[in-house]
């Protein structure tokens, strides 16, 4: 089975279309087979208290203007509905609330993704688990309890679903990726298990990730990593990006069949080389 490449576009392109467009086209240039951003009803997640107090950012003084700034309007996702279907690649945002939800779901996406915080919040999850559609669940911060419960509700709801394996520290420590829960989670739950890994290191994490048999992998991208933002640190530069999915893409055929053959490309030097005594 190929994988599936998400480019987690996120909040990366910090409220501007244009630039997100240019992820986008990157994504798709690289080999992604979708990208994927970040919804939320801002009064909906946030309280008061907190959107009131400061915080310096390009698009104000406080936490309201920073959270307003970088998200997209209607026609802002109208927008970039159509111009993934111009250039065929497949977008989706994970919902922070109910309403993000039902926002998304009017774009009859072809996924949905629950972010890491998420898995705590059970009337988000059975809603999202109720439109019955491919679901990416990230598993960062959580106790594998905790993963029992989020599980439990998607099978009921008979929705299908995929892991993914996650540290939710941005950005991640190599030393913390803890890459053999991904067989772990497989095994306890028999289904398919992904990564999403937001760490600096570009191919290496999930080059293991996949060759312990993951199935998607989700990576935050940037334009530049020095610009502003939260999760700009933690994201591979679209300059990397098509390296990047050719190493992730050429780990199946790396490891092989398993099953010990002589290969075509042998039997000229076995020919030459070996030596039979008997």
């Amino acid at each position: 089975m190929a994988i599936y490449l998400i480019a987690e576009i996120g909040i990366n392109h910090n409220g501007d279309l244009e630039l997100a467009k240019k992820l986008i086209k990157e994504s798709k240039d690289a080999g992604f087979d979708a990208v994927k951003f970040q919804k939320r009803t801002i009064d909906a997640v946030y309280d008061k208290e907190f959107l009131n107090g400061l915080r310096e950012s390009p698009f104000g003084k406080t936490q309201r203007d920073q959270k307003e700034g970088i998200e997209f309007t209607k026609q802002d996702y109208i927008e970039i509905d159509e111009y993934c279907k111009k250039i065929d690649i497949h977008w989706s945002a994970s919902p922070w609330d109910l309403e993000s939800l039902n926002f998304i779901e009017d774009f009859n996406v072809p996924f949905h993704k629950v972010a890491s915080p998420m898995l705590g919040n059970i009337p988000l999850l059975k809603a999202i688990a109720s439109c019955q559609k491919k679901t990416f669940i990230s598993t960062g911060m959580s106790t594998i309890e905790e993963i029992d419960a989020v599980v439990n509700i998607f099978q009921e709801k008979d929705c299908p679903f995929e892991l993914m394996h996650c540290n939710s520290s941005y950005p991640m420590q190599v030393d913390d990726a803890n890459l053999k829960c991904i067989t772990s989670l497989q095994e306890r739950y028999k289904v398919n298990v992904g990564y999403s890994g937001h760490e600096t290191c570009l191919i290496t994490v999930s080059l293991v990730a996949v060759s312990l048999g993951a199935t998607s992998i989700e990576r935050h991208i940037t334009i530049d990593r020095s610009m502003y933002g939260s999760d700009q640190a933690s994201s591979i530069e679209t300059k990397s990006l098509k390296s990047f999915v050719t190493a992730v893409r050429s780990v199946d055929s790396i490891l092989g069949s398993g099953k010990k053959v002589i290969f075509e490309s042998e039997k000229e030097a076995r020919n030459k080389l070996r030596l039979d005594v008997k």
